[in-house]
């Protein structure tokens, strides 16, 4: 893997890039983008909720196999704020029989055969602006026109997100970020993940476990309703009090299991944990003592988009893995992205081909100590959140297990 200068910080890479929009965003509907603040940097910031989609009848697949799991129908597909409510883990209802009640996308697709004009050329039909129909046949695309909720950062933090239903996860976020805030967006492989957390619930249960590049922090609280210690873990200390104050948001959610998570900076970059009493978000004796005796859970999501920072987090896998007293298992979600590149003048995938080559590496790694088992994970495990579950989302489990 390439070696990474020592002296260098997550936070202070340096990219060269457009601004990038989360597809999650993208296809959520306008009246779900509400701009409730600035951050410190002076970027918008906005409140989504995020429908889980349970209850106590049957327990219902999501789809083909390996397919577009986006495409689940139902008589009445609930969106992302309406629906029925189920029972959540630790709630004091048994898990089993839960059903899901839709998939990733609460609208369906039609395909239409090409049109052409008199002269022979295609006829393209565009999308007005502003849809008249109140439940139209696809995913709206017009501008976002956010609406103001509040100026004061505690307005949001009332009475309603204390009696916040337990079907409901509500993240602020922000949106058209540059390259290097993408971790303040959500994305499509943090929820992918937080589905697998809700469906192997018995992996997680009363478990510590720590989240790599949690960015908003959704995964950690979905694994939070299982587990009994989340480190929830990030650089910068503007994401991660986002993150903290989207722990707070769903604070019930993890109250009904009995699960803690606790927020923190972890630079893949450097080797040891930041223990300054100064700085914001840094690690206790204690929490670091808790961490290495009782983690057996590590997971990450959409964190392989940079190759430098791909081959750091893989690092500070291997790292962790031989420092912790217990044999561990990590989660990683990945999305394999397509770009056109004119220096391949091709479509290719850059990114995910370097997370794969990351994979072998340290499947190859051979120290004495530990053994890396590195399998994929088939995603088709039912389907909890409304999100668009694309064949391009995968999920790895990589198994560190003390050479005998």
């Amino acid at each position: 893997m390439v070696q990474l200068a020592p002296a260098a910080a997550m936070d202070e890479v340096t990219f060269r890039s457009d601004t990038v929009l989360s597809d999650v965003h993208l296809y959520t509907p306008n009246h779900r983008h509400l701009m409730v603040r600035l951050n410190s940097v002076g970027q918008p910031v906005f409140l989504s909720q995020f429908k889980l989609l349970w209850s106590q009848d049957s327990w219902t697949d999501s789809g083909a196999k390996g397919g577009d799991h986006g495409h689940v129908h139902t008589k009445e597909p609930p969106s992302a704020e309406t629906g029925s409510t189920g029972s959540p883990p630790g709630s004091g209802h048994s898990n089993e029989g839960f059903s899901l009640q839709a998939g990733a996308d609460t609208t369906g697709w039609e395909v239409a055969e090409a049109q052409l004009d008199e002269d022979g050329d295609l006829d393209v039909v565009r999308r007005p602006r502003a849809a008249s129909d109140p439940n139209p046949a696809g995913p709206p695309r017009d501008k976002v026109h956010p609406m103001i909720l509040a100026q004061e950062e505690d307005d949001i933090l009332g009475e309603e997100a204390q009696g916040s239903p337990h079907d409901i996860i509500r993240i602020e976020h922000t949106m058209a970020t540059p390259l290097e805030d993408v971790g303040k967006q959500v994305w499509r492989g943090a929820l992918l993940l937080a589905d697998y957390i809700l469906f192997r619930q018995d992996l997680f249960r009363g478990c510590t476990a720590l989240e790599l590049g949690a960015g908003t922090g959704l995964a950690s609280i979905i694994a939070a309703t299982v587990a009994q210690t989340v480190y929830c873990t990030d650089v910068g200390a503007d994401l991660l009090a986002m993150c903290q104050r989207n722990i707070a948001l769903n604070s019930h959610l993890a109250a009904t299991g009995g699960g803690v998570v606790k927020v923190k900076e972890l630079d893949w970059l450097k080797d040891d944990l930041c223990t300054d009493p100064e700085v914001p978000f840094s690690w206790s004796q204690e929490e670091i003592s808790d961490l290495y005796d009782h983690t057996t859970i590590l997971f990450a999501a959409e964190v392989f988009y940079d190759d430098d920072l791909t081959d750091a987090v893989f690092k500070t896998l291997s790292r962790l893995a031989h420092r912790l007293k217990n044999a561990c298992t990590a989660i990683l979600s990945v999305e394999k992205r397509l770009n056109f590149t004119l220096r391949h003048l091709d479509v290719t995938c850059e990114a995910y081909d370097h997370f794969r080559s990351c994979l072998r590496a340290l499947e190859q790694l051979a120290d004495g100590k530990l053994r890396f088992v590195v399998e994929p994970v088939e995603a088709s495990f039912p389907q909890l959140l409304v999100y668009e579950r694309i064949q391009q989302l995968e999920l790895w489990k990589i198994i560190a297990e003390p050479v005998t």
